[in-house]
């Protein structure tokens, strides 16, 4: 099959265009023909050498996010079949014995990952465990199903499991543009809060205007306290949702109302943040909660929700498979807005 891998750390160029080996399936996996796949952060920075997933190994094939059809089945398989359209749960937890990819599932040390430390989805097959693989509902397309996994789950597990958020509150989301805050927007109106949101641009304000938040500010340039205590009347948010770290870290905290929740699920533009007040955290009664990852349950979970919601992809470029690069390119420079697609 044809493939895009990378054998060493370094810019967009290291990725290769390349044949492979097909993926063969243990008794209990089956085999995806990749229809589309989306790119993540987590991508690039592996890449590039500045971090790695316990358990990453080269060469690697990246792509956490895989939809297409099952093409092939293990001798055990009985859920699923050849021709089933599917999305698949990149996450290695609860794999039983029978799958190629089982042993991966220690939540908090080496979490096996498709496409972050097993082979993803910049590739035509992609092995899957049938267990994690779910059926696309009648009339949903390869690419719908592709942005759910990895923005989704993290958004949902994030204010969900997490952040407990509650129908009637009022979330504020950073970086509206990125895949996992057009998520979070998602679920939060499913769920029934208000959405507050900032982004880096006054196109990226519009667009998520669009997305149908209550109010939305540039954080480049507005007072993002001032923001929120005037789209709530002066009472502060109930929770804020952050993965870009210490650039918004402070402002978050004191956008808060007494007692509100602060829920981290990513360090975009560091990872060391500094709490400006220890004083106002203890005396609001601030909650600041880690977002570890999601379990195995939650993703029927919130494929269910995402199939009753059936939001629109928001999809900022669409890329063949031999265009990794450019697409790599593309997410570097920050100016998009929506998921970035590839289509093997």
């Amino acid at each position: 099959m044809r493939a895009v891998r990378y054998r060493s750390f370094g810019g967009p160029e290291v990725l290769e265009h390349v044949d492979v080996a097909d993926p063969e399936p243990g008794p209990l996996d089956v085999i995806v023909r990749v229809g589309a796949t989306c790119l993540n952060r987590l991508d690039v920075v592996q890449r590039n050498g500045w971090y790695q997933l316990p358990g990453f190994t080269l060469p690697h094939i990246s792509g956490m996010d895989v939809a297409g059809e099952i093409v092939a089945v293990g001798d055990a398989v009985r859920m699923v079949a050849v021709g089933d359209q599917v999305v698949i749960d990149p996450s290695m937890s609860e794999v039983p014995q029978g799958s190629r990819l089982a042993g991966r599932g220690d939540l908090y040390g080496e979490l096996g990952v498709i496409g972050g430390t097993c082979d993803g989805g910049y590739a035509e097959l992609c092995l899957a465990p049938s267990t994690h693989v779910h059926v696309l509902p009648a009339g949903m397309d390869d690419v719908t199903a592709a942005v759910f996994p990895t923005a989704w789950l993290t958004a949902w597990h994030a204010l969900i499991e997490v952040g407990r958020l509650q129908p009637g509150e009022t979330l504020l989301v950073h970086a509206a543009g990125s895949g996992v805050s057009v998520a979070a927007i998602q679920i939060a109106h499913w769920r029934g809060a208000r959405v507050l949101a900032t982004a880096g641009g006054a196109d990226k304000v519009e667009r998520a205007r669009e997305l149908g938040v209550a109010d939305a500010c540039d954080n480049r340039t507005a007072d993002v306290t001032a923001f929120a205590m005037a789209a709530t009347g002066g009472r502060g948010v109930d929770i804020v949702l952050d993965h870009v770290g210490p650039a918004l870290f402070a402002p978050s905290l004191f956008a808060l109302r007494p007692q509100g929740r602060m829920v981290v699920c990513g360090n975009t533009t560091g990872d060391q943040a500094t709490i400006a007040s220890l004083g106002h955290l203890f005396h609001m009664g601030i909650a600041i909660l880690g977002s570890d990852p999601y379990r195995h349950r939650e993703f029927a979970d919130a494929w269910a929700a995402y199939g009753e919601l059936r939001p629109p992809a928001v999809i900022a470029a669409e890329h063949p498979l031999a265009d990794a690069a450019e697409a790599h390119r593309r997410m570097e420079t920050g100016s998009f807005f929506g998921k970035i697609v590839l289509r093997p």
